[in-house]
């Protein structure tokens, strides 16, 4: 995967989904995005990783998640994350992005299913091979990827018990529920100046633009990049634009005074 497309509000534009299955399995090779890693997106579905060669680093919010080969983590729906292998490391890992609505009927969606993904402190849970549950998660990510590749007879029964297994594992041996709204709000704000910032970055951006999209002071602005994304506001504007300056030359139907276009701060 060599571009990874997201619409001006972060939002993954990869299509979850087979036709049969509100679900996608692929696998992905980190250094081959044209920016050498996974920029900061995220999307409704919940979302399952399993490392199958080399190292990476996976950034929920402000957390970073180092992981090794053999090792998964769970990424809750709506999760701003990104990624980026260790040096050289060579970082594979099988993505398994599920719809909320797919893991369970609709009348027990409200029970076993809406409570996990809007709870503000479940954004993730890394999952090792150190206990029976975690073991059981990883294989049925490989045996899930397995059958999506190879389409058996029955596999879409097959591919629907294992996620409705994994996800009962989950719930049962994750955290337990909490709701905070001041964290909800703060997730809120930040994909809403992130996505000023992809909606203008062509444009002359001020750090007072920036913090009006959120809603907040300048100095609160600039604590919240500092706190979730290790770096200024505007530091990110040069970054965004350098990425997206990356992504337009590879496309044939662009010229460099297109891409040259983009205005610095």
């Amino acid at each position: 995967m060599k571009d990874f497309k997201l619409d001006e509000k972060l939002k993954e534009l990869t299509d979850h989904r087979t036709t049969e299955l509100s679900i996608a399995c692929y696998k992905t090779t980190i250094s081959r995005n044209v920016n050498g890693f996974i920029p900061f997106h995220w999307h409704e579905e919940i979302q399952l990783v399993l490392i199958t060669r080399g190292e990476g680093v996976f950034q929920i919010n402000e957390e970073k998640i180092g992981l090794k080969e053999g090792e998964g983590l769970f990424i809750n729906s709506g999760q701003l994350h990104m990624a980026e292998e260790n040096p050289e490391s060579g970082c594979d890992y099988i993505c398994l992005n599920i719809s909320p609505l797919y893991l369970l009927s609709h009348e027990l969606y409200p029970r076993y299913v809406y409570p996990y993904v809007k709870a503000t402190n479940l954004p993730y849970l890394w999952i090792g091979p150190n206990t029976a549950w975690e073991q059981f998660i990883l294989n049925s990510i490989l045996s899930i990827h397995r059958l999506i590749e190879k389409e058996p007879l029955y596999f879409e029964l097959d591919t629907f018990m294992l996620i409705n297994q994994t996800w009962k594992e989950l719930i049962i041996n994750g955290m337990p529920l909490q709701y905070d709204e001041v964290e909800a709000i703060k997730q809120s704000r930040m994909k809403h100046m992130l996505h000023y910032i992809h909606l203008h970055y062509g444009e002359k951006i001020m750090l007072d633009d920036i913090a009006t999209a959120g809603q907040l002071s300048r100095a609160e602005c600039c604590r919240y990049f500092k706190t979730m994304l290790r770096k200024t506001p505007l530091t990110y504007v040069t970054d965004y634009r350098i990425q997206q300056s990356l992504v337009l030359i590879q496309q044939p139907e662009r010229n460099v005074t297109e891409v040259s276009g983009i205005k610095c701060i």
